[in-house]
């Protein structure tokens, strides 16, 4: 099964150069082997602790949709390094993009938020990760469940797909539908949701909800409030998703995922057809 004359599994993420007033606090030592000097190329904010980067990563830069970059800086003699999710699509040369969330008392993500185009940042040459597009157990539907910056690696899916989908090359290998739903506590945070809600409209193998859990803060909303987990069993029914013909993919926060989880293992989901990405643990960045 192909897209675009790839093997679909062959799907889907970005990098930074630091001004004088910063060379004090994060110092660059030579890249090394196993990584590329990368430099941030676009920053734009959602809040006070979202952004969205795009950086060029330093070197040429394979992935899957679907896997993560290893971003890191060297501060007071210490190489700092974390796995960070690809949003975007491999078929985009030359550019990596990351939707990142301030960990005010995290070891890395102070540091990045502090970079801005032009500055640097170390980027390992080898993506990782295994949470890419099931194509093995014979599912066609595929439930992405997401808080927030786990939207990530569902972002890169959508892109690339989509590109596939509207080039004509393959209107899709067999019949898979993507189904996701994304949680936030306040509607801004949702950093691609005009992306994946025009993806939604236009493709017929994409369907895009997003659910807010504090409507008291965001007076303006109109959609879907709760959390994730809160409507999974609605969803599931609504779409109408079954353990036989459904692989779910969990990504974002501890909570959601532990509670997804168990919610679709009591549904019939078998571990085997749950796929899961947390992107940190209480009291801890990891």
């Amino acid at each position: 099964m192909c897209v675009g004359g790839m093997p679909l599994r062959y799907f889907l993420c970005s990098a930074l150069t630091v001004s004088e007033e910063r060379m004090s606090e994060i110092r660059m030592v030579p890249a090394g082997d196993k990584h590329y000097e990368a430099t941030v190329l676009e920053r734009r904010e959602l809040s006070e602790d979202l952004w969205l980067v795009k950086v060029d990563p330093g070197g040429p830069y394979q992935f899957k949709a679907g896997q993560y970059a290893t971003l890191g800086v060297d501060h007071d003699g210490k190489r700092i390094e974390r796995p960070y999710s690809i949003v975007s699509s491999p078929y985009e040369e030359g550019m990596l993009e990351f939707f990142v969330e301030l960990v005010p008392q995290g070891e890395l993500t102070p540091h990045l938020h502090k970079l801005h185009p032009g500055d640097k940042l170390l980027c390992r040459r080898i993506a990782k990760g295994r949470f890419t597009l099931d194509l093995r157990s014979g599912h066609d539907n595929h439930l992405l469940l997401a808080t927030v910056t786990g939207l990530a690696p569902f972002v890169s899916y959508a892109r690339t797909l989509y590109k596939d989908w509207k080039a004509g090359n393959s209107p899709m290998p067999g019949n898979h539908k993507l189904y996701c739903l994304q949680g936030g506590s306040r509607s801004w945070e949702f950093g691609y949701r005009d992306e994946m809600e025009r993806y939604a409209h236009e493709a017929p193998w994409l369907k895009y909800v997003t659910t807010v859990s504090r409507p008291w803060e965001d007076a303006n909303w109109k959609g879907e409030t709760g959390r994730v987990d809160d409507l999974i069993r609605k969803y599931t029914d609504l779409w109408g998703l079954k353990p036989e013909d459904t692989t779910a993919y969990l990504c974002g926060h501890p909570s959601m995922v532990e509670n997804g989880r168990g919610i679709l293992q009591r549904a019939g989901w078998a571990k085997t057809s749950m796929f899961e990405e947390v992107y940190f643990q209480p009291a801890k960045e990891e």
